[in-house]
């Protein structure tokens, strides 16, 4: 292309002004860069999708067709042995009008996640704030308070506290000691039990608590010597100066908290399955009977998306009330 256009300059008679000529090439040079950048980003292109392809492939095979799968058997009459069949939104309307155990499963979770989430965050931030300073060894103490959260979800942490707050747990020899005559153990009591549940969820702070922690060391020393030199008390910096400038980090362990706490299941099933009297009875280990229990999978994808909209329904109220508590530096509309 470019001998032709030189070919045609070349031609020309009369002297065609030199500026032309010029514009003339550098637009093929230009047409000619712009084909080869092209090539170079769909080599790039091709390379990331490449890369990303175990995950796409798992993304699609273990979520998102199971999703798909999960709405069309909310609408169906499934119970492993036969065929579903299409019976419309009768599974919700069950839900909501003829199911008084799916009540007392939401209300156990509910109270779970208001006294759980709130209780982690503080006890979170208080263990970041002791490790906000230099220390001996500070690593390993990080790494302490972080295995909870790793080994607190499994069956034998769950179990190993079933022993501590059974009826000949440490916790009932203890009593005993102080003379203290507790004739039922706290997981026996449907006052007490679903109490320890929470007591195990708040002892898995270590997640939040490094998330904190790394937010606190984000914040500028300046403003903590300014605030010094003006005289303002501890309790005043904390509130004028580390609270707001924590209010994004706070943000997102409240939503990654509650929707954990909603989907509480481990300690619920292994420590109490549920009792006594279904006052541990979580919407997890509920909408888990009904599927392995009693076959009833049609009903239980039901429940599962009525707690997918629950979820999101409180995500949607904190992300839309967010500008009026959470600061951001930039100023922007996060």
């Amino acid at each position: 292309m470019l001998e032709t256009v030189s070919d045609d300059i070349k031609g020309r008679r009369g002297g065609a002004p030199l500026l032309f000529m010029r514009k003339e090439v550098w637009k093929v040079k230009k047409k000619k860069n712009s084909v080869v950048k092209t090539g170079y980003k769909r080599k790039d292109n091709l390379t990331g999708y490449l890369m990303l392809s175990p995950w796409l492939i798992g993304f699609a095979f273990m979520w998102l067709i199971p999703m798909i799968i999960s709405i069309y058997y909310s609408f169906t009459n499934f119970n492993l042995l036969n065929d579903p069949k299409i019976i419309g939104f009768s599974n919700y309307i069950r839900v909501f009008t003829q199911d008084d155990t799916f009540w007392q499963a939401l209300k156990v979770t509910f109270l779970y996640v208001l006294f759980l989430v709130p209780l982690r965050l503080a006890f979170a931030l208080f263990v970041a704030m002791l490790l906000n300073k230099k220390h001996k060894g500070l690593g390993l103490y990080r790494t302490l308070y972080y295995v909870p959260s790793i080994i607190g979800g499994s069956i034998a942490v769950s179990i190993v506290w079933k022993q501590i707050f059974g009826n000949e747990g440490v916790v009932m020899s203890l009593l005993s000691v102080f003379g203290i005559d507790q004739k039922i153990s706290f997981l026996g009591n449907p006052d007490t039990a679903l109490g320890v549940i929470i007591l195990m969820g708040v002892w898995q702070f270590g997640s939040s608590m490094l998330i904190f922690l790394s937010a606190l060391k984000q914040i500028p020393q300046s403003l903590y010597e300014s605030a010094m030199v003006d005289g303002a008390k501890p309790r005043t910096i904390f509130f004028k100066i580390t609270l707001p400038m924590l209010t994004p980090t706070i943000f997102f362990n409240l939503i990654l908290q509650i929707i954990n706490g909603f989907r509480v299941f481990t300690e619920s099933y292994v420590i109490t399955d549920g009792g006594p009297l279904d006052s541990t009875l979580s919407y997890v280990l509920y909408l888990y009977r009904r599927a392995f229990n009693y076959f009833d999978m049609g009903y239980s994808c039901a429940l599962a998306w009525v707690l997918v909209l629950i979820i999101a329904v409180f995500t949607v109220i904190l992300f839309k009330t967010q500008k009026s508590w959470v600061y951001y530096e930039s100023g922007g509309d996060e």
